[in-house]
């Protein structure tokens, strides 16, 4: 056990206690109002019980597991059906050099603890799919979109600054929707983004360009959509197109025909980048199509979205005119983009446009009626959907089927706060657009939700919500399901908190009293909350505790888990959370990380955790 107790992994926040704190013996010193000492034996954690029945089944009751019986284990136990003798050696020899250190060896086998520990490493025994493995040829609108909303902020909507940073995280996060809120500047050809009408701060639109093709693939190669809140006049979308192009060259994909009848797939366009936006209203108007306020006083557009700016909802915003009613125009040829004319200057714009946006023209039932001969994205606040949700849910679910439904945050939410995203999901909806650089649990579930599928930022729709019966119906969420899975989790134990926190962090005269709250958050018939025993003055507590929870809608639900530090006088601390897929959960024994507040992954802080399906 030494070599684990030695970690190298180390919080450079919360430094290895002094002597004072810590003595040779492998105890904590807690100093009781300055007037005596208290000493607890630090006690490193042990196999359970289901752990060590596990390594004598498979290592057919000897003191050693080998090779192939440790592929048999993968197999048979966790459920591993493609794993070869191969690839059972290179995780024997892993797991031996970082318990070991050592590179050479005469024999390849593994003892109960090196056997644990292997259960405990998350890259080698994750709980969750690493692997990409839905079917990505499908069109977009058959996809969850893992979707920011003012991507650029690095704070709150109304004062914070304006940054390519936060587009650059989002994108290394595997986020595959950035919005861009494009605004004049006082300069003739400046084009800036920012939230308009508050006090952030701008930054030039070229920057941010430059990191999005910098970083659009880091994480993922599937496509990245810019979505674009444009408050431009003809001449600056000009410019906009000329930069888009210059930028993105070849990365850059656009239709040939003016509108599509059917969205692209994930897979054609890997590693390209895609626009989304409203067609200009120059454009609009010289096809005969009035738009109500084509050009605000200063020239710029009235945004579809103009309520979130100011924090101020706009009634007359939600009424606006349909733009997905221009008929068809010849296509212009991204030459023209050099002319700053506002007669070339729209269509130029236009041209760039991939998915066509819009918001809804009087009454929503009218605005969610599929058109058979063109498919469109249309924008909601998520207010508006939970009022669409009551009034028109199968409305929404068939639209969704073959469009874009994308949701944004109340204008209110000035802290960057988010939402309840499962009402969207449950609805089809495939842009639940968040305030990535904000935190929470709402946050946390988006994060949650798209570590599915290797973490590509898009998931396949289940099949429910694509499916029509005879007679044209489709999923209505409302309806009443029966159960279809049954999804045991067991709590073994956690570890790791006294390498990456000071050893008074929890509780200054003890150690900590750590206990695991378990919930699943899907459709409202699933939802559930367990929460084991405390496990009193113990750096790496053992609970051995086992939930079951039936599920109606397993592709929709997420497993949530909290650990805290119960207080007896004040709050209970946060010892770290996670969020997974129930869709991708392994069976098996399984190691869990645990992450901050902000979502971020803690060094060594992980639990031992099983998961099965019945």
């Amino acid at each position: 056990m030494e070599s684990y107790k030695k970690d190298q992994h180390r919080s450079f926040s919360s430094p290895e206690p002094s002597n004072s704190q810590k003595d040779e013996m492998g105890s904590y010193n807690y100093k009781m109002f300055s007037l005596f000492n208290r000493k607890f034996k630090i006690t490193e954690a042990e196999p359970p019980k289901d752990v060590k029945l596990v390594f004598y089944k498979f290592s057919d009751g000897g003191p050693h597991m080998m090779a192939d019986q440790l592929q048999r284990f993968l197999v048979l136990h966790q459920d591993e059906l493609d794993c070869t003798l191969e690839e059972a050696e290179k995780i024997m020899e892993e797991v031996i050099n970082r318990r070991h250190h050592l590179t050479r060896y005469s024999r390849l086998s593994l003892n109960l603890d090196d056997f644990f520990h292997f259960l405990l490493y998350d890259d080698l025994n994750g709980s969750i799919t690493s692997q990409v493995h839905h079917d990505m040829s499908a069109p977009l609108s058959q996809y969850f979109i893992y979707t920011g909303h003012n991507s650029y902020l690095t704070g709150n909507q109304l004062s914070s600054d304006c940054s390519e940073v936060p587009i650059v995280k989002a994108l290394q996060r595997g986020v595959r929707v950035i919005e861009l809120d494009l605004w004049p500047g006082s300069s003739k050809d400046e084009i800036l983004v920012l939230h308009g009408r508050t006090l952030t701060t701008p930054v030039p639109l070229i920057k941010c360009l430059k990191s999005i093709r910098d970083y659009a693939f880091t994480r993922s190669p599937y496509p990245v959509i810019i979505t674009l809140e444009d408050h431009l006049t003809p001449d600056l979308q000009s410019k906009v197109a000329e930069m888009v192009t210059q930028t993105f060259g070849v990365m850059l994909y656009y239709p040939e025909s003016d509108s599509l009848v059917q969205f692209p797939s994930p897979e054609s366009l890997k590693h390209r980048i895609i626009i989304s936006t409203k067609p200009p209203k120059e454009y609009l108007e010289s096809n005969g199509i009035k738009q109500k306020g084509a050009l605000s006083p200063g020239g710029r557009n009235s945004s579809d979205e103009d309520e979130e700016a100011s924090g101020i909802p706009d009634p007359a915003a939600e009424l606006e005119a349909d733009d997905w009613s221009s008929s068809d125009q010849d296509d212009v040829d991204l030459t023209d983009c050099d002319n700053k004319s506002g007669q070339l200057g729209a269509p130029a714009y236009k041209r760039l446009i991939t998915i066509h946006a819009g918001k809804p023209k009087g009454q929503l039932k009218d605005a969610l009626k599929v058109a058979v001969d063109k498919v469109r994205r249309l924008s909601l606040s998520e207010q508006e959907l939970e009022r669409a949700a009551t009034t028109n849910g199968t409305d929404i679910v068939r639209f969704t089927q073959n469009n874009i439904l994308r949701i944004y945050p109340k204008g209110t939410r000035i802290t960057s706060s988010n939402y309840k995203p499962l009402v969207g999901w449950m609805h089809g909806a495939q842009m639940i657009a968040f305030n990535m650089q904000g935190y929470g649990k709402s946050l946390w579930l988006m994060h949650g939700m798209f570590r599915a599928n290797g973490g590509c930022g898009y998931l396949k729709k289940p099949d429910f919500l694509m499916e029509k019966g005879p007679n044209n119906e489709v999923f209505d969420p409302k309806r009443k399901l029966a159960v279809t899975k049954t999804l045991k989790v067991k709590v073994y134990l956690g570890d790791g908190w006294r390498l990456d926190f000071s050893h008074t962090h929890f509780d200054s005269y003890s150690p900590p009293d750590f206990y695991t709250k378990v919930y699943i958050v899907g459709v409202p018939a699933d939802a559930a909350k367990k929460k084991t025993k405390i496990i009193e003055d113990n750096w790496s507590p053992a609970w051995n505790q086992e939930f079951t929870f039936p599920l109606t809608v397993p592709e929709l639900a997420l497993l949530r888990i909290e650990v805290r530090e119960y207080d007896m006088s004040e709050k209970d601390d946060f010892g770290g959370q996670a969020c997974l897929p129930v869709s991708d959960l392994r069976p098996g024994i399984r190691s869990v990380p645990l992450h901050d507040k902000k979502g971020e992954k803690l060094k060594n802080v992980r639990l031992l955790m099983g998961f099965q399906f019945v």
